[in-house]
């Protein structure tokens, strides 16, 4: 049986997290910690991996104090920069035991990792590409974390291609363009009734290809966090992993 612990074990998708590890058949409930609880409760002792699920502006220092701690960790909040991912790095390099091991997903849904897939697939193939991400009003962060990861991907795949940067004669903008991720725009919809949601658009002249994932309830990323939970827990994947795509057979 796999021990995991839940950081953030009261929030939206902590509590569904405690569900899915007191549901599954190889795993177990080891500690279920949230806001002002001590973290150093958590110990390789108790925990085999414990699953963080909280808030942007303390998911580094959670992530760096459990790795103090010896324990691995999947991590599913959002808000992850390439410095915040280099702290993590150091800190994983100076480990209390061998081979710890942190993930990080910018989405847990299958069918998100499989549209963030095969959009760095379509890339290289058209001449224009943007992201809309679609979300309920309580999400903190805009644009979510998986938007900005698929616009990374894009970015890259065109760069590898050797394509000029997206066709966009816009003259004035009030913001309504969105952010722009290595060069590709990304807009984010904040919405009533909504849960998680991910449109890419590529278009060439007179064609256009749509990718579009919809998770319409948090019950939808328990299998890819259990997933994470179980590979970790494995030790197959010391370091830093990011990404459920690694995860998968791709």
């Amino acid at each position: 049986m796999i021990k995991v612990s839940v950081v953030g074990a009261q929030g939206r998708m902590g509590s569904h997290v405690v569900d899915a590890v007191n549901a599954a058949d190889d795993a177990e409930l080891a500690l279920a910690l949230d806001a002002g609880d001590d973290l150093t409760r958590i110990t390789p002792e108790n925990t085999d991996v414990v699953v963080e699920f909280t808030v942007p502006s303390v998911t580094l220092d959670n992530v760096l104090a459990l790795i103090a701690q010896g324990v691995d960790v999947v991590v599913g909040t959002t808000g992850w920069t390439d410095d915040k991912l280099d702290q993590v790095r150091a800190a994983l390099a100076d480990a209390p035991r061998e081979g710890q091991s942190v993930f990080i997903a910018p989405n847990f849904a299958i069918s998100a990792v499989l549209a963030d897939y095969f959009a760095r697939l379509a890339a290289p193939y058209f001449e224009s590409a943007e992201v809309i991400e679609l979300h309920h009003p309580d999400k903190v962060d805009a644009p979510s974390g998986t938007a900005i990861h698929t616009a990374q991907g894009i970015g890259e795949a065109r760069a590898k291609a050797g394509l000029g940067a997206v066709p966009d004669n816009t003259q004035t903008d009030g913001g309504s363009r969105g952010q722009v991720v290595d060069g590709v725009h990304v807009h984010a919809v904040r919405l009533r009734g909504l849960n998680a949601h991910e449109e890419v658009l590529f278009g060439n002249a007179g064609e256009q290809l749509v990718i579009r994932a919809d998770s319409f309830d948090r019950g939808s990323f328990m299998p890819g966090v259990l997933l994470a939970a179980r590979k970790v827990a494995s030790g197959e994947f010391p370091g830093l992993t990011v990404g459920l795509d690694h995860f998968l057979d791709l």
